[in-house]
């Protein structure tokens, strides 16, 4: 089976509240938007690279990198603006360039604002993509030690009950002994374009519907992908490519 090229979308606005300016906070000598794009031209399988973003910097930065740069409207840069409708618009501006995509045409949704991923991770995504036939592949990681069967409610007078069912912790005391359980981490979303535009049926309405019906994984290790989410994250990345580079 051929695998088709994927389109990456980069998606980095210009404003942020934890960590104001964090798409182009310098990383390891960088702008951090500067290590996803690198990191999709290193895939084997993305044939294509666009950055959505209302950031004229960042703009002026995709145009010298050899990308292609998509201003993305107002309406989809504020912090309430969902993810999807930033993708949906930048494959649409892509496509008005001359390039029609297939309905089962893979698509990167990658963030700016991570530095750090594992090296094969996009190819991985592409690759289950298209073997499956799924809808999506997103990339999670282990839980670690914030299991949700670790979970508790403390009420204002310190009261302590489980989050859900009876019994505190499940009654499970050893990290071992805990079922897997992983959390979306950042590191990617491929999906084909039919799914992100809405068009499989019997999708109910709602955030996730751009997911589709057939979703699927792909397993990073605990700590391998690093968001910048917060100031300690900046530190966390630094350390990680320092460490990389030893």
């Amino acid at each position: 089976m051929t695998t088709p090229g994927a389109l990456a979308l980069v998606l980095g606005r210009a404003g942020s509240k934890g960590v104001p300016g964090k798409n182009r906070a310098m990383i390891g000598g960088k702008p951090c938007v500067q290590w996803t794009i690198e990191a999709a031209a290193r895939s084997t399988l993305v044939s294509t690279i666009a950055l959505s973003t209302d950031d004229p910097e960042m703009l002026d930065l995709a145009e010298r990198l050899g990308i292609i740069a998509i201003e993305r409207p107002a309406p989809l840069a504020s912090d309430v603006a969902r993810v999807d409708d930033a993708a949906r618009d930048a494959v649409l501006a892509f496509e008005r360039r001359g390039t029609t995509l297939g309905p089962r045409d893979p698509i990167l949704i990658l963030y700016a604002n991570v530095p750090i991923r594992p090296a094969d991770l996009f190819d991985r995504a592409v690759s289950m993509l298209v073997s499956t036939g799924c809808d999506s592949v997103q990339s999670y990681a282990p839980v670690g030690k914030y299991h949700p069967w670790w979970m508790a409610r403390v009420d204002e007078h310190g009261n302590v009950r489980p989050w859900e069912g009876d019994i505190l912790n499940h009654g499970v005391f050893r990290r071992q002994e805990l079922p897997p359980c992983h959390v979306p981490d950042g590191g990617v979303i491929a999906l084909t374009r039919q799914a992100l535009m809405l068009e499989i049926p019997g999708i109910p309405e709602g955030p996730h519907a751009f997911f589709g019906k057939d979703r699927r994984g792909v397993i990073n290790p605990e700590g391998a992908v690093i968001d910048i989410d917060a100031p300690h994250d900046l530190i966390a990345a630094e350390r990680a490519l320092y460490a990389a580079r030893q």
